[in-house]
């Protein structure tokens, strides 16, 4: 089963952009001038927002914050932050987010025509770590939920575009493999589909802007390339969503 991205028919003046990693986020933070405000999620949480406004947009970027259930102060990664995040942010917004981008890097797949720094516009998101083989529970398994068509706003970057499939492990086994292919995928993360799962949820219109840094079906271990491309993906993200902003402000969602 695929659930539709939501649609609003009110002109797009409050954003939300959810972000995992700080490295990915702190570009486009500095560059828009947001400003942190410590009060939007509560102290327990370890999620940050830093919040202002933008080409007449209310822009609100959330990331993940840092672990301290582990000890560990890594980027809390992965499918369980990125859904409470995102959830307890439109919660707070309570019903004035008009439209929700997932920011961040992606593994891209050469047999896709993804490159290493090709930044991706999401059509869709789905799972491929989920595999429940009782009948009923396949699709809900898969998970797959549209994203908003962006159309014009794909030309206008000059991206690509593709289904991005996600898991909680950053490499991929042969069965992630089988099921990635399944899913049809063209990008692979740790947090799109949990993400527009919680969309759904607050029938917020979402979509996702990915930049590659590993290419899942190559032949460098994805671990090295992830983190040799990182820094240079998190520059090509702060010059995409710059644009990405100045585009949708104040448009429908059916002029993007």
């Amino acid at each position: 089963m695929t659930t539709n991205a939501a649609k609003s028919p009110r002109p797009i003046k409050n954003v939300v952009v959810a972000i995992a990693m700080e490295a990915e986020a702190m570009p486009f933070v500095e560059h828009l001038g947001l400003k942190e405000d410590k009060s939007f999620y509560a102290s327990k949480t370890p999620f940050e927002a830093f919040r202002g406004e933008h080409n007449g947009c209310k822009i609100t970027v959330v990331t993940n914050g840092k672990d301290s259930v582990y000890g560990t102060g890594v980027d809390n990664v992965g499918t369980v932050p990125a859904a409470l995040a995102t959830y307890l942010a439109l919660e707070k917004l309570d019903g004035s987010a008009d439209l929700l981008i997932n920011a961040g890097t992606c593994g891209g797949f050469s047999a896709k025509g993804a490159e290493i720094g090709d930044v991706f516009l999401t059509t869709a998101s789905a799972n491929h770590d989920r595999r429940i083989q009782i009948p009923p529970f396949i699709p809900y398994g898969i998970g797959k939920v549209e994203s908003t068509p962006v159309a014009k706003l794909a030309d206008l970057l000059g991206a690509k575009t593709g289904l991005c499939t996600t898991a909680n492990s950053l490499d991929a086994h042969d069965i992630d493999e089988l099921h990635m292919k399944e899913n049809d995928a063209s990008i692979k993360d740790m947090e799109a589909a949990a993400i527009a799962w919680s969309c759904k949820l607050h029938d917020v219109p979402h979509f996702g802007v990915k930049v590659v840094t590993d290419i899942v079906d190559g032949d460098k271990p994805t671990n090295e390339e992830f983190m040799e491309n990182l820094a240079s993906a998190a520059t090509s993200l702060q010059t995409a969503l710059p644009k990405v902003i100045d585009h949708i402000c104040g448009k429908g969602h059916d002029e993007l």
